[in-house]
């Protein structure tokens, strides 16, 4: 079993195989060029799957494969099968914009995968290619649909943006309602490589739209998940809010992240992190679990990010996977 340093169990890592995006998404990379990392400074999925082995050996139960956008590397499908077939039951998940998804599914559902949360930010072609800076509208529902057909529990998360996709709050919580998907709505989280311009919105002015048309009761959260859940009174759907102004977003955290270049960061809003490439490519796995450790031991009690601060990450979150 794995512990932090406040006592919490970690049983939960995020995966980032690439930090490169085929989006350039107003509230995440919006002028970054289309270049990449060196492909020499990108850890093997043989070199990430050493790591996970440790992982899972010492009570890592569920693993969530993240980008930039994973599916941009090839032979994703692969890594997953690498890991189901290690662990055959262990929660095994994917975030993706979906663009590629109509593509590459069916793949990584022979593969393993179990679930898959999707960006849906908009339902209006035109919107969406505004947040996206590009035509992907199509290709996204399209790949939800085969998700659903395939039988991958699915996700949507949604980033309610001022003036630009807060008047489709309640659309896409009818999509998902209509399509037995879990929406969630993600506060936007300010960072350092977003678009100066574009204005979030706080949880609970999400939740006065949709009271605007529902009555909603409190849930709360599922275990360690980060999203607080609520339903609505006239027709039992649940949908989530995951605001991560709040405190309590951080008591129960239960996670570890890796970067595609083999950083291991404790928390999404701290720079600090410690690498695990020199010792996994050099096969000294006693050196990587010790590294393991030593991020546990500091992981932080709370996040950096305050309303009343109003703090923002350096760290970009193409390269953790948010």
């Amino acid at each position: 079993m794995l512990i932090d340093g406040h006592g919490r169990v970690v049983n939960y890592l995020r995966v980032s195989v690439t930090e490169r995006c085929n989006f350039r998404c107003l509230y995440c990379m919006p002028e970054k060029p289309f270049s990449w990392v060196p492909k020499e400074n990108l850890l093997e999925f043989e070199d990430l799957f050493k790591f996970i082995k440790i992982g899972i050996d010492s009570g890592i139960n569920k693993i969530r494969i993240t980008g930039g956008e994973p599916l941009v590397r090839q032979d994703l499908d692969k890594f997953i099968k690498m890991i189901h077939d290690y662990k055959p039951d262990i929660d095994l998940a994917l975030t993706t914009n979906g663009y590629m998804l109509p593509d590459t599914v069916k793949a990584l559902k022979e593969a393993g995968l179990k679930r898959i949360n999707i960006s849906l930010d908009s339902l209006k072609p035109a919107v969406a290619a505004q947040i996206a800076q590009k035509n992907v509208l199509g290709r996204v529902l399209q790949g939800i649909d085969m998700a659903l057909d395939l039988g991958l529990g699915v996700k949507i998360n949604m980033v309610p943006l001022k003036g630009i996709n807060d008047s489709e709050i309640l659309d896409i919580l009818e999509y998902g309602r209509e399509n037995g998907i879990r929406v969630r709505f993600i506060e936007y989280m300010e960072n350092a490589h977003a678009d100066s311009d574009i204005k979030g919105m706080h949880g609970k002015e999400i939740l006065e739209v949709i009271k605007q048309k529902y009555t909603i009761h409190k849930l709360g959260r599922s275990g360690a998940s980060p999203s607080f859940n609520y339903e609505i009174e006239e027709n039992g759907y649940i949908f989530g809010l995951i605001d991560p102004h709040k405190h309590d977003f951080c008591e129960s955290c239960n996670r570890i992240r890796l970067t595609a270049e083999g950083d291991l960061i404790p928390c999404l809003y701290f720079d600090e992190a410690m690498s695990i490439s020199e010792a996994v490519r050099g096969g000294d796995i006693d050196r990587a679990a010790e590294i393991l450790g030593e991020v546990l031991a500091n992981k932080p009690k709370e996040n950096r990010w305050s309303e009343d601060e109003n703090e923002s990450s350096n760290r970009a979150f193409y390269q953790t996977g948010g």
